[in-house]
């Protein structure tokens, strides 16, 4: 019993040591397009009618900005107030736009490469609430929550960028929010950040901010480290005004662009999701031949996040099987254009951790990775359908999304792997399995992938560890982190110099700082 029992403790003990990044079993950016919802007719159809709405349909509400540069590139704007873009408007802004881009971490390791079908995974949103999984409620979103999600995703080797994931409802001011959501992010995380402005004046206060960080505005320039998610259309097809002009400082400022249109089918995209395919490819590409007349070359990412309803009450069904095959295919289409591809998924329908939720989030997110999305946003921790962020959440979703993203990097078939010779050594050796060996324990840790919180106990040993709970354990990970981790790569001298000039709602103290 004592043999086993120190067996197993080595085992566990093995498992547990540090790996060099080389020897990991997943790295950030595996390649999809494994799964094809689409077939090439059906990509072809879908890429018909994008054309078709681009150059029959249009934008309305484009901004004085927006139809000067648009209609110096070839587009038409009408009588009936639509800005539209013929087909060679559209081709040649594909052939001018950025394709291998790279979203810069604060730390150059976490540099995320985007090209072809290769995936990352990031948290968004704007929760306006915290699931509580302890008290069983919801309550109002903060900035402390939003720096402590921060802190928390840097904690988490499978999330690879943080994006804004709740909106601070203890700031009324939206200037003040927008400069501290911002701050509160990059305090708390070395990864790429993601944040939304609500007016272009907001923005342009915070690009003096990041200048501030890097070092200066030449270095920002260098090493972006945050984008822009810019709802830059209203579903269907209309331009906002304000998003535009957001684009514009975004670009012109050297900040990459996430282009978002977020129809959600039956209800501002159309119920065939097909259809609602389309549409999410025509509302980013319009946005796309904006970006380009503004700035040949700038840094965009197609943000195709058509979202599902439940049409028998209109609400949003983040977790259902359709918002599985309709992100895939939005994926799918990135991958034929060749272009820089978000979408979403993960969001789950459930208020909290619990196997709806984990259900929800595993199908969807498996389904998007294996369609090679480059990055899939809201991919943990978001619930209520986006109205609810749990920080707890995060710790067992990190678990989901390293075993996507070993589905996703599949099986490699090679003379070694086919494991020929190991197989005749154990049968004609009598040795009757594989435990002991060379290639079992030289692949034990970067062919298989393990859960940090995930629990694989017999149930004996489960008794034995006092029946440990996921919940609990991942809110002893939450207080462990939160109680001890505060990023310091911010120095005391920039923190001062924002401070300076800057309105920062939090006290130093809540960054582990002195006042």
């Amino acid at each position: 019993m004592a043999r086993r029992s120190n067996a197993r403790e080595a085992k566990i003990a093995l498992r547990k040591a540090a790996l060099a990044e080389d020897l990991k079993p997943v790295h950030p950016g595996e390649s999809g397009g494994q799964y094809k919802p689409l077939t090439d007719s059906e990509i072809a159809q879908i890429d018909a009618t994008v054309f078709r709405i681009l150059e029959e349909v249009g934008f309305a509400d484009a901004n004085a900005h927006c139809i000067e540069v648009c209609t110096a590139v070839g587009a038409i704007y009408g009588e009936d107030n639509r800005l539209r873009f013929p087909r060679a408007v559209v081709e040649d802004a594909l052939e001018k736009c950025a394709r291998d881009l790279t979203l810069y971490g604060q730390d150059p390791k976490h540099d995320l490469h985007l090209s072809g079908s290769k995936v990352h995974f990031s948290t968004a949103g704007a929760a306006v609430m915290i699931a509580d999984p302890v008290k069983n409620e919801y309550r109002e979103s903060t900035a402390q929550d939003l720096y402590d999600m921060a802190r928390i995703t840097d904690k988490c080797e499978h999330i690879h960028m943080f994006q804004r994931t709740c909106v601070l409802r203890d700031i009324t001011d939206n200037h003040a929010m927008d400069i501290n959501t911002a701050y509160n992010a990059l305090m708390g995380t070395t990864k790429h950040i993601g944040s939304s402005w609500t007016e272009a004046h907001h923005l342009e206060d915070t690009l003096k901010m990041l200048h501030i960080v890097a070092g200066g505005e030449d270095k920002w320039r260098e090493r972006p480290f945050m984008s822009i998610s810019c709802c830059h259309v209203v579903p269907p097809m209309k331009f906002t005004n304000e998003a535009l002009s957001c684009i514009k400082v975004a670009v012109e400022g050297g900040m990459p662009v996430l282009l978002l249109s977020a129809g959600q089918s039956g209800a501002t995209a159309p119920a065939c999701l097909a259809g609602a395919v389309a549409q999410a490819w025509a509302e980013c590409l319009g946005g796309l031949v904006f970006v380009n007349a503004i700035q040949p070359g700038a840094p965009a990412i197609l943000g195709t996040w058509p979202f599902v309803s439940d049409l028998r009450t209109g609400a949003m069904s983040g977790g259902s099987p359709e918002q599985a095959i309709l992100s895939s295919a939005c994926a799918q289409m990135g991958n034929h254009y060749n272009l820089p591809t978000g979408t979403a998924c993960g969001m789950s329908d459930s208020k909290f951790p619990d196997f709806q939720g984990g259900a929800e989030r595993a199908y969807t997110i498996s389904c998007a990775a294996t369609s090679g999305a480059n990055i899939i946003y809201e991919s943990a921790g978001m619930y209520a359908s986006l109205l609810g962020a749990c920080p707890e959440s995060l710790f067992i979703d990190n678990d989901i999304l390293g075993a996507a993203l070993r589905i996703t990097r599949g099986i490699e078939v090679n003379e070694q792997t086919l494991s020929f010779d190991v197989l005749k050594d154990v049968c004609l050796g009598n040795k009757g399995h594989y435990l002991g060996a060379g290639q079992t324990l030289e692949v034990m840790q970067t062919e298989y992938i393990y859960p940090v919180l995930g629990d694989r106990l017999s149930p004996n040993e489960w008794a034995e560890q006092d029946k440990p709970v996921l919940l609990d354990k991942a809110l002893a990970r939450k207080k462990e982190v939160l109680d001890n981790y505060f990023p310091d790569h911010v120095s005391v001298e920039q923190d001062r110099q924002i401070r300076e000039q800057f309105k920062i709602f939090l006290p130093p103290e809540a960054f582990g700082r002195g006042a």
